[in-house]
């Protein structure tokens, strides 16, 4: 079997559909349960998002513009597609090394994830790139409704999210 850095695969991303998702970004202290920090979306899409060996700047642009603009059924009543952008609909974006993991044996292993640092940098475009792409997509001047939303990369984080059908999308780049 061809491992993912053979194919040529250096990010793999899951996007699932939502309604709504709330993720923590921040835990609460020990003294004051009530200060975690939360980020919240409505409508729109979540996007778990993996480095693996050899991804660069190109290959986030690349990520980022398929993933904005691919045509997904958001509305299961009318059977009608459009994109995240095309329905004004939030983006969450989550840091998801897990996704870079491989069996061996009864273990996980994720030799072929990117460098933590190297994996920072990349994220960090891959949301600020999303953020241009919303910006730049706004039919109305006015893209306060539509919002990209994103968690710390490195860290554990809590999530929430209501889907009303699975509409989970895995896509490799």
């Amino acid at each position: 079997m061809a491992t993912s850095a053979a194919r040529g695969v250096t990010v793999r991303a899951l996007v699932q559909q939502c309604l709504s998702a709330r993720l923590q970004v921040k835990p609460a202290s020990r003294e004051d349960v009530d200060d975690a920090t939360y980020v919240e979306i409505g409508r729109g899409i979540v996007i778990y998002l993996c480095f693996l060996k050899g991804a660069d700047s190109a290959v986030v642009q690349k990520t980022v513009k398929a993933l904005t603009s691919v045509r997904l059924s958001f509305n299961a009543e009318t059977g009608s597609n459009g994109s995240v952008l095309d329905i004004q609909g939030d983006i969450l974006v989550v840091p998801q090394a897990t996704l870079g993991g491989k069996i061996k044996g009864r273990a996980v292993q994720y030799h072929g994830n990117i460098a933590k640092d190297d994996g920072q940098q990349l994220y960090d475009e891959f949301v600020s790139l999303c953020n241009k792409e919303v910006s730049e997509s706004s039919t109305s001047g006015d893209s306060q409704h539509q919002q990209v939303h994103h968690g710390s990369y490195g860290n554990r984080q809590v999530l929430s999210i209501v889907t009303n059908g699975p509409f989970t999308h895995l896509f490799e780049f």
